[in-house]
């Protein structure tokens, strides 16, 4: 059995198909949950693992321990929001890793009528009947072709290496999460290093080794602050504006293509701000901050288009 599953995890599409036979006998089989915890076994997922324990471990037990004591109030009330930052960003990591991000049914047909006049009314490339010719199959509305998973992913955004899986319409919202958390906990721990800098005193003998290692944390945890700060700016430009990393790049040839023709060019499946964001994030904004909640989220298959809301 192990020989079928090494073998199936090279070819997603046997997998797939394997998978819709073995539910007929088992319904939520032990070689899909294998499969998904084989994702951990990858060198970037490791390391970012690894980096967590790190700066989790340097913040409490030397930074805060050093700045206001681990078991006084101060330290505990610190140790205790840091620990939670923490948590959740582990957690979102872990749904990233196991949550398939959208396979496209191998059932999926096209509603040919529905498109073509869609097409006609709106001139949108993005709403255009799409063939995969890896796949072989039909790619609905935003669906991509992935060549590292080698397969077509639902609103796919990219592959992303260090959660060895793609991002796509599954996992986007936790994956969000994940840059969200990952983005406080590093700009908190940034805060407690140069909190606990500021009230060192530096005028013992034998300080230097210490200033270094200050200096080597302090700068490692503002290029990881800066960094995924970065990155979640990107993502809530993309957000509000309903696209995906692939759409916004296909959208600036679309727009010059466009304007080369006099005309203006539009992202379809944009319609507002809150619209935009309640429709990836979910409608209930308390639910915002917890990954798994996707209750909002259908098929992957259809998305509204300014045309339908028009």
């Amino acid at each position: 059995m192990d020989i079928k599953i090494a073998r199936l995890t090279k070819f997603p599409g046997q997998l797939k198909s394997w998978n819709s036979q073995a539910r007929s006998v088992f319904p939520l089989t032990l070689l899909e949950s294998q499969v998904k915890m084989k994702r951990f076994i990858s060198i970037p997922v490791f390391s970012v693992l690894l980096l967590m324990a790190f700066v989790y471990y340097i913040t409490v037990f030397i930074f805060i321990e050093n700045w206001t004591g681990l078991f006084t109030s101060p330290g505990l009330f610190n140790s205790l929001i840091f620990t939670s930052m923490a948590s959740l960003c582990l957690f979102s990591f872990a749904v990233c890793v196991l949550t398939d991000p959208g396979p496209v049914p191998s059932s999926y047909c096209p509603d040919v009528e529905e498109r073509a006049g869609s097409d006609q009314d709106s001139g949108n490339s993005a709403l255009q009947i799409k063939h995969c010719e890896k796949c072989s199959t039909f790619k609905p509305p935003r669906a991509h072709h992935c060549r590292v998973c080698r397969r077509c992913v639902l609103r796919m955004d990219h592959h992303c290496l260090w959660i060895n899986n793609c991002v796509g319409y599954w996992n986007y919202k936790s994956f969000f999460d994940l840059v969200s958390y990952g983005t406080l906990a590093s700009l908190y721990s940034t805060f407690i290093i140069v909190s606990c800098a500021f009230q060192k005193n530096w005028n013992v003998e034998g300080a230097l080794p210490l200033k270094i290692f200050y200096v080597i944390c302090a700068v490692m945890m503002i290029s990881l602050s800066s960094t995924l700060g970065t990155l979640l700016g990107w993502h809530v430009y993309l957000i509000i504006r309903n696209m995906t990393t692939i759409e916004y790049y296909e959208g600036i040839r679309a727009a010059w293509l466009a304007r080369k023709s006099g005309q203006s060019y539009q992202h379809p499946f944009n319609l507002g701000a809150y619209k935009n964001m309640t429709l990836i994030l979910g409608p209930n904004i308390l639910e915002w901050a917890w990954p798994t909640s996707v209750s909002h989220l259908k098929s992957g298959l259809s998305f509204p288009t300014l045309r339908d809301s028009s």
